[in-house]
């Protein structure tokens, strides 16, 4: 996958056309809007990503395409686990857990073979350590 050269106006259009028509014509990946608080100016920060869905969770992966520095919503939401999720026709607020441990590795291997693009970007990402976070809907 070529990535787009102007990332943030490609996924500002992104979050209008989810926005717009619920999320419903977002491809063949299955898409979330996630939003943040920046850690740094307290201001919310909206990313559009693809997920997992598992019984009780939305995973995201924080490959950041294979960069070998963690995505900054990665790091907004170690400041401020509190999360808005969008997926189509529902938003709700959540909490943000990155996996460890033995539910980590079972479940990165698992994405890493279900969509093989993660695979390289794990490759690209060098000794860096590739996080997978649990979204979970907040009481």
């Amino acid at each position: 996958m070529t990535m787009p050269e102007d990332m943030l106006a490609h996924n500002a259009k992104l979050i209008e056309e989810f926005r717009a028509d619920g999320g419903r014509s977002m491809g063949d990946r299955p898409l979330l809007l996630l939003t943040t608080v920046g850690r740094r100016t307290g201001e919310r920060r909206t990313s559009p990503m693809m997920y997992v869905a598992e019984p009780g969770r939305y995973l995201v992966i924080a490959s950041n395409a294979g960069a070998r520095t963690d995505p900054l919503w990665y790091r907004n939401l170690l400041a401020d686990p509190h999360v808005t999720v969008e997926i189509p026709e529902q938003e709700f607020r959540a909490r943000a857990t990155p996996l460890e441990g033995d539910d980590y590795d079972r479940t990165w291997a698992g994405i890493k073979a279900e969509f093989p693009f993660f695979a390289e970007h794990q490759e690209k990402a060098g000794d860096r350590h590739i996080p997978v976070v649990a979204l979970t809907k907040a009481d």
